[in-house]
């Protein structure tokens, strides 16, 4: 298996080739990285087009999921995206922080920073920014973010447990995240594994299942939660590049299969912060303490 920095460079070249294709091509393939199918459909991505927020010249068909639309994303909030590409998803999470809110994508792809950049000024969005980095080592402080999202990104990671721990490194206590991402159940052929290609696809840079999920709560996350689940299926004009027919026959039929799912979890409040009471529960009749700063 290549190392770290070497499968970092694959994924940041092909990703900036890909920023300059448009979202059809994307969309036809795994993630953008691979050659296209000849099937015309999606293979990866949700549709996002009905999604308030959305801005069609930001969507370059990269995803796996939609997930600012599990993210409980209330208005105020800081929110941060990670692998923003060229800022859909940010524009969509800042249609719910509103002006009030604030919202940060962070890739490591400087010519999506600059797509990304553009797009915002283009609309005039003074409270959405793109700092150029990566998600293992987050150009973050501490305990800023009311909401992480992210979307088919984690897996181009090869320190995934790094990514985590940065994750909660940078929520608030009582903070939350919600990421789209592939996973698998099962063993990929081996050829899949070790293609650079497909590792850039989203592919082979998948880890088992229960493998993710351990990670999360490992890490000391709370209310660990599945939100949305479906599998993904390659097409055999994808696949014969990498297998050969009976290989292709094996890997159709076996027990193995490949999964986008968008999961939720929460880091633990602090001992001393407690939930401040909403305006609508104190009219109801509800107590305040002297000094506790709910009133």
């Amino acid at each position: 298996m290549k190392k770290d920095q070497e499968l970092k460079d694959i994924v940041k070249e092909r990703y900036s080739k890909i920023a300059e294709q448009g979202k059809a091509e994307n969309a036809a393939s795994c993630c953008g990285a691979t050659t296209p199918s000849n099937k015309i459909y999606n293979i990866m991505m949700d549709d996002y087009s009905e999604t308030q927020g959305y801005n069609e010249e930001a969507d370059l068909g990269l995803g796996c999921g939609l997930p600012t639309q599990f993210a409980k994303i209330k208005k105020g909030d800081t929110v941060i995206d990670l692998g923003s590409g060229a800022g859909n998803d940010c524009f969509v999470a800042r249609h719910e922080t509103g002006v009030e809110g604030k919202v940060i994508g962070i890739d490591f792809t400087p010519i999506m920073i600059e797509k990304a950049r553009a797009n915002a000024e283009k609309l005039g969005y003074n409270n959405v920014e793109f700092r150029e980095g990566d998600i293992d080592a987050m150009p973050v402080s501490d305990a800023v973010a009311d909401v992480i999202v992210s979307n088919c990104v984690l897996n181009l990671v090869p320190n995934k447990q790094l990514v985590i721990k940065e994750i909660y490194r940078v929520l608030k206590p009582g903070g939350h995240f919600s990421i789209s991402d592939i996973v698998l159940v099962g063993n990929l052929p081996e050829a899949l594994k070790n293609d650079a290609e497909m590792y850039a696809g989203c592919v082979a840079g998948a880890i088992q299942k229960s493998e993710y999920l351990k990670m999360i709560t490992d890490q000391g996350f709370q209310n660990v939660t599945i939100q949305k689940e479906k599998p993904i299926t390659i097409p055999d004009d994808i696949l014969n590049k990498y297998l050969s027919e009976d290989e292709m026959k094996t890997f159709n039929t076996a027990a193995t299969g490949i999964f986008s799912i968008t999961v939720y979890a929460e880091k633990k409040r602090s001992a001393s912060e407690k939930p401040k009471l909403k305006f609508s529960e104190l009219s109801a009749g509800a107590s305040c303490e002297p000094n506790s700063g709910c009133c």
